[in-house]
C-alpha cells in the first residue's frame, strides 16, 4: 500500500511538473548590437511591448532583449542564431553576404535615391522574395527595418572623392562596401560595431560610413571632426530568425507574432527618419564636428566614381535584381 501511494504521488508529482512546464511561456531572446535610442533599439523594445500586451501571446510567448552587444557581438551572433542560443537578430543587411550574394544589392553605393525607393523595391515582389533567400541555410526573414541613409565621416574634410585617397575607412565584412572605398582609393578595413569609437580615437581607422543616429548614440562625433552628407548608400536591417525554430512554433503563435512585426516595422520606419534627424542636430548642438552637405555637382562625382562597383558585382547580385532596385527611384 505504502508503495502504491508513493508512486501515486511520484505520478503526480511528474503530471504537475509536466503541466507546469507545458505552461511556461515560450522564451525568445532578441539581441542587437547597437544602442536602444536608435531605429533597432526602439523597434526591438516595441516589439517586446506589443507581445507582452497581446491578449493571444502575453501568457504564451516572453520577449528578452539584449542591446548593445550584451548577448553575442558582431562576429558571433549569426553563429548564436543557427546554433539556437538566440532565436530574433536584426543585422545589417551587409553581414548576409555568405548566406546569399542576392542581398548584396543593398550595399551598392547610390543605387536608391532616397527611403522612399527603399521602400517601393523592398515592398515589391523582388524586395519580399528576398527575405526568404535564406530559409535553406536556417535562416528565415520577417521583416527591413530602416536605419537609414549613410553618411561619411573622417579625420579630415572629404568634400570630393580624391580627398578620401589613402584615407583608412571602416566598413562592415561585405565585399561591396570594400570595393566602394577601394574604388575610390581609400583603404577599406574591417571592424566590428563596438570597435569603431576606440579605432577612430586611435587612428587604426580615419573614417568610416554610417547613420545619423547611430554617430550620434555611439558618440562617433567626439573623435570625428568631419561629416559629409553624402546620402550614399542604405544601412537597413533584416530582422531574422532561425528557420527550424520559427516553422517549429504552433501556427497560431507564429501567425501572431508575424502581424505583430509587420504592425512593428510600420512604426520602425517612420521613426527612422525622424531619429536621424534628432541625431544629426545633437551633432551639430554639441559643435565638436563641423557637417558639410554637398551640392548636386559635387554628389554627382561620388556616383560616377563609386558607379563601377554596379558592374564588379552585377553577376553575383543579378542584373534583372539591380534593375528592379533602380527602377525603384522613380515614383509611380
Amino acid at each position: 500500500m505504502l508503495k502504491l501511494t508513493k508512486a501515486l504521488f511520484c505520478a503526480a508529482a511528474l503530471s504537475m511538473t509536466a503541466l507546469a512546464q507545458a505552461a511556461d511561456p515560450i522564451v525568445i531572446k532578441f539581441a542587437h548590437v547597437v544602442a536602444e535610442n536608435t531605429p533597432k533599439g526602439q523597434g526591438a523594445l516595441m516589439f517586446q511591448k506589443r507581445v507582452a500586451d497581446d491578449a493571444l501571446l502575453k501568457d504564451r510567448v516572453k520577449i528578452e532583449v539584449y542591446p548593445n552587444s550584451s548577448l553575442f557581438g558582431d562576429g558571433k551572433e549569426m553563429e548564436a542564431l543557427l546554433l539556437g542560443d538566440v532565436q530574433l537578430l536584426a543585422p545589417s543587411l551587409a553581414k548576409f553576404e555568405q548566406y546569399t550574394k542576392q542581398l548584396q544589392i543593398y550595399d551598392l553605393p547610390f543605387l536608391f535615391d532616397d527611403l522612399a525607393a527603399v521602400d517601393r523595391f523592398q515592398q515589391g515582389p523582388q524586395g519580399k522574395a528576398l527575405l526568404t533567400a535564406m530559409d535553406d541555410k536556417g535562416i528565415h526573414g520577417l521583416a527591413y527595418w530602416h536605419n537609414g541613409l549613410k553618411q561619411l565621416s573622417a579625420n579630415k574634410k572629404v568634400i570630393v572623392p580624391k580627398d578620401a585617397r589613402g584615407l583608412k575607412f571602416r566598413v562592415q565584412a561585405s565585399s561591396v562596401l570594400e570595393a566602394q572605398f577601394v574604388a575610390i582609393h581609400a583603404n577599406p578595413r574591417k571592424m566590428s560595431f563596438a570597435e569603431v569609437y576606440q579605432g577612430l580615437q586611435t587612428g587604426t581607422v580615419n573614417g568610416t560610413e554610417n547613420t545619423w543616429s547611430n554617430y550620434e548614440s555611439q558618440k562617433v562625433n567626439e573623435v570625428q571632426p568631419f561629416f559629409t552628407e553624402t546620402n550614399h548608400g542604405l544601412i537597413d536591417y533584416m530582422v531574422i530568425t532561425n528557420a527550424k525554430f520559427w516553422n517549429g512554433l504552433p501556427e497560431d503563435i507564429r501567425t501572431e507574432l508575424q502581424k505583430i512585426m509587420d504592425q512593428v516595422t510600420v512604426e520602425v520606419n517612420k521613426q527612422a527618419e525622424a531619429l536621424n534627424n534628432t541625431a544629426r542636430q545633437k551633432i551639430i548642438d554639441a559643435k565638436t564636428s563641423e557637417i558639410d552637405p554637398l551640392t548636386a555637382e559635387q554628389r554627382q562625382q561620388w556616383r560616377e566614381a563609386m558607379r563601377p562597383v554596379w558592374d564588379k558585382f552585377s553577376d553575383e547580385i543579378g542584373a534583372d535584381l539591380i534593375k528592379a532596385a533602380d527602377d525603384s527611384n522613380k515614383a509611380p
